[in-house]
């Protein structure tokens, strides 16, 4: 038998790839001679960079980097195992959980520290990219960034824009001569979840400008910087970002990467799973095992465990979620390919107590999985 075991980070417990070790030991109680491949996935938000790393035996790396306010910080990144791609989170540079809730305010944050770990995964030798722009602090379409890698974003006076987006309604002109040739070079995959474009009612400064600390004035006026941006980057780089699907994702960051770097906005789950090679790892395969922390109504929209099924399914292999908990209308997720979903506590216990004892539960939890499934067998296998 093969079982492809392909879980997500428990998030704030255990790592993907703890969680498909556990599953693989809780298989060997039951099925000895199983084949098993462990495959820890991620949807590229929080995790993704650990997962990837991990599951490619690749490594941490740091960078020093501006933060969102201008501050000094050290950010880490990944380099994939066999030294292919470089994964870059733009929340460990530029993120709203590197700003303090009473020093918020997107009219000054910067993605400048984003460009500079790009470059210093360019100097480590790298030209392939994943990079996971959730979380931004950010309101400036990825100018900072564009500028840390040479971009000069020029007012009507020939001089240099502050950082921020609301410096962008003084946009004049773009030179692109500087910018780092190794970065023309270099492929970008952008994991991208959101369709919002620029600008408008449904664009970066409208829909996410508030939780950056954007007041309805703010918004506005960023609105309209954005909308200056687009029609320069227009004009001066020859790429139409205002109304692209996802360039409003991360305060502009999307159509940023775009127009500066040529980079491909997709779901950050298909961008995992290509990079893992999941199709190729299922070939063969009787079952697959996956899970999250809390599965519920929410998974089905393309968290990890829905695109693993989704996979599995071109191959119309059963599979079964093992998680840390069933939330509300979990059921949901048996219309979307996962035929079967159990939860990991074996009796009433705190939070606390499953997050510490989340590789035994699982291992144990997967063990009665895989007995059920052979009863199952036995019983149906007769009829």
């Amino acid at each position: 038998m093969k079982i492809v075991i392909a879980p997500q980070t428990f998030k704030g417990s255990i790592s993907a790839l703890d969680v498909a070790r556990a599953m693989r030991d809780g298989v060997s109680h039951v099925i000895e001679d199983a084949e098993m491949l462990l495959v820890p996935v991620a949807d590229g938000g929080d995790g993704t960079l650990e997962t990837l790393v991990d599951g490619s035996g690749g490594e941490i790396r740091t960078a020093q980097v501006i933060g969102p306010l201008g501050e000094a910080r050290n950010a880490s990144w990944g380099a994939l195992g066999d030294g292919s791609i470089a994964i870059i989170e733009m929340a460990r540079t530029s993120g709203l959980a590197l700003v303090p809730p009473t020093q918020l305010n997107p009219l000054v944050t910067t993605t400048y520290g984003l460009g500079e770990a790009i470059s210093a995964a360019l100097d480590d030798g790298f030209r392939r990219f994943i990079i996971g722009i959730g979380g931004s602090a950010t309101n400036d379409a990825g100018a900072g960034m564009a500028q840390a890698l040479g971009v000069r974003l020029l007012d009507n006076h020939g001089t240099n824009l502050p950082h921020g987006g609301q410096a962008l309604a003084r946009l004049n002109n773009i030179d692109l001569s500087r910018l780092d040739s190794r970065a023309r070079e270099s492929t970008f995959m952008v994991a991208c979840d959101v369709n919002n474009p620029l600008t408008g009612p449904e664009g970066a400064s409208a829909i996410y400008g508030p939780q950056k600390g954007a007041t309805p004035a703010m918004i506005e006026e960023l609105d309209a910087a954005l909308t200056n941006f687009a029609n320069v980057v227009k004009r001066d780089v020859g790429a139409e970002i205002n109304n692209l699907a996802g360039s409003g994702a991360a305060g502009g960051l999307g159509g940023g990467l775009v127009a500066f770097l040529g980079a491909s906005l997709r779901a950050g789950v298909d961008i995992v799973l290509d990079t893992v090679d999941l199709d190729a790892k299922l070939q063969g395969a009787d079952l697959v095992l996956t899970g999250e922390g809390s599965l519920d109504n929410q998974t089905i929209y393309r968290k990890a465990p829905i695109g693993v099924a989704e996979r599995a399914a071109v191959h119309d292999i059963p599979v079964v979620a093992i998680n840390g908990s069933l939330g509300n209308e979990y059921q949901v997720v048996h219309q979307h390919g996962i035929h079967a979903a159990t939860a990991i506590p074996s009796g009433p216990m705190s939070l606390e107590e499953a997050s510490e004892r989340a590789a035994d539960l699982i291992s144990e939890c997967t063990q009665e999985t895989m007995r059920m499934l052979m009863v199952g067998a036995r019983v149906f296998g007769k009829n």
